[in-house]
């Protein structure tokens, strides 16, 4: 690379425009950094995407950034996931302002982002490709070019994330693994209308060598995907309708008068992760860094959340507001590599649950879903994870015991946790007539008091809601 060709450095450099990469080059450029964007597709955003639903915890993500009331008006509410006509998760009771999973195309999630990180000032580079970088101790240098056309170029900057997918560049460009299997092989995916509405609930079962899975968006539209294993071909082998509409029949009885489909796609699912979301300066965010069966609708959300987890981190460092920074940045790898290895295992069991097909497997799968359905604190646990809304991360050994758990939207003196959580700084809750002295996090926190005069805790609430500190 000839370092004269260098482009005015930035402070990251963050590979990949869907929502992982956006949520995080926004929340960047919001703090006051300077960020570039950079993406190999043309600045339209497409309206076929295969993501469809946004978990609760996600949507309480985006709500600390102004933009969730807005995301749900463009799409349905499901309070519950009901898996092989036996059981339904209920999510009508998470202490949430979002208590269901909004069922709402990809691309209604990537236009308010854009539009956020846009506004806050992100230097979008469409139509371009990282074709190499290198780092050493003070930053990293991309090596940039044009898609159409060829034109190089070369950005310095001191971080770079890279956010670009399951056949992510940075991360062949780092030398690293990405190890895993195929898990389901030709599955077919479109969207539908029937004559015949199916309900409002996510549903999924599998019966005779097949599974379906069926999500209203609330507009008319049905989000369909199957798999069949006796019709197991490459994606480039072509699928139509009637394929879809024999899938559903088998697994679902019926295929509730399926047509006019808009969409129709042939596709494999791998399950895969990094041993490493960081290297030195480079970081791995998203399917970049892990990528898992759709079942339970995790891929999009759990990138959604690796970003929020990553970007306050970041912005801290490069403000030299982190006490301990190399510390801090290494809690990204710590915190959010078993985040992504659960998922793998949550959504592995729920297709392997789909796929089943012999006598011994339908049993195993009957006797696990009866104890999710009837057993309490099992439900509960499934809920929390499929939501997010139950993850949390390990707390240093003596911490108090809120210490690393998710915060729900508390209220306050001055208004509600996730507004207070939009200037992109901690939050210190102190109980009323009381002021305790919080370590060190990341900046200034914002001075919030309980508006119950009952409450007594303490709380130090991390940018991404979670809480990292307490006492009472």
């Amino acid at each position: 690379m000839n370092e004269q060709m260098a482009d005015t450095a930035t402070d990251v450099v963050v590979v990949g425009a869907g929502p992982t990469g956006m949520l995080l080059a926004g929340d960047l450029a919001a703090a006051g950094l300077r960020v570039t964007l950079v993406e190999r597709r043309p600045p339209e955003i497409a309206n076929l995407t295969r993501a469809f639903g946004v978990h609760a915890r996600t949507l309480e993500q985006l709500d600390a950034r102004g933009l969730a009331d807005e995301l749900v008006e463009t799409g349905r509410p499901a309070a519950s996931l009901t898996f092989f006509g036996r059981f339904a998760l209920n999510l009508s009771g998470l202490r949430s302002r979002f208590p269901y999973a909004l069922i709402t195309p990809q691309y209604e999630v990537e236009r308010l982002l854009q539009r956020r990180a846009r506004d806050a000032g992100v230097d979008f580079r469409y139509g371009t490709a990282l074709r190499g970088l290198r780092q050493d101790a003070q930053g990293v240098t991309a090596e940039l070019a044009a898609v159409e056309g060829g034109e190089t170029s070369v950005l310095r900057a001191r971080y770079l994330v890279g956010a670009d997918g399951v056949r992510s560049t940075v991360r062949d460009q780092l030398g690293l693994p990405f190890p895993g299997h195929a898990v389901i092989k030709s599955m077919v995916l479109a969207d539908v209308r029937f004559d015949k509405a199916p309900g409002e609930t996510i549903a999924v079962n599998g019966a005779g060598g097949t599974f379906a899975f069926v999500a209203p968006f609330g507009d008319g539209w049905y989000r369909v995907m199957g798999w069949n294993k006796d019709h197991e071909v490459p994606d480039s082998e072509p699928v139509d309708l009637d394929e879809v509409r024999g899938i559903a029949r088998r697994a679902l009885g019926t295929d509730y008068g399926m047509r006019d489909a808009r969409w129709v796609s042939r596709f494999h699912s791998d399950e895969r992760q990094v041993p490493s979301y960081r290297t030195g300066r480079v970081f791995l965010a998203g399917d970049a860094a892990h990528v898992h069966s759709p079942a339970g609708g995790q891929g999009m959300n759990t990138g959604i959340q690796d970003a929020a987890n990553l970007s306050w981190k970041l912005a801290a460092v490069l403000r030299g507001e982190a006490p301990d920074p190399e510390a801090l940045l290494d809690s990204y790898h710590a915190e959010r590599h078993p985040v992504g290895k659960a998922v793998l295992r949550s959504s592995g069991g729920i297709v392997r649950m789909a796929m089943a097909h012999t006598p011994a497997q339908r049993a195993v799968r009957a006797a696990a879903t009866g104890v999710v359905g009837t057993v309490g604190p099992v439900q509960r646990k499934a809920v929390g994870m499929i939501t997010g809304v139950g993850i949390h991360y390990r707390a240093p050994r003596g911490a108090h015991p809120l210490t690393g758990r998710r915060s729900p939207d508390l209220s306050l003196r001055e208004g509600r946790l996730y507004e207070l959580l939009r200037k992109g700084a901690p939050v210190l809750v102190t109980p009323q007539g009381a002021a305790p002295s919080a370590p060190p996090l990341a900046g200034t926190p914002t001075q919030a008091t309980w508006l119950d005069p009952s409450r007594t805790t303490a709380l130090l609430i991390r940018p991404d809601a979670y809480i990292a500190w307490a006492t009472d």
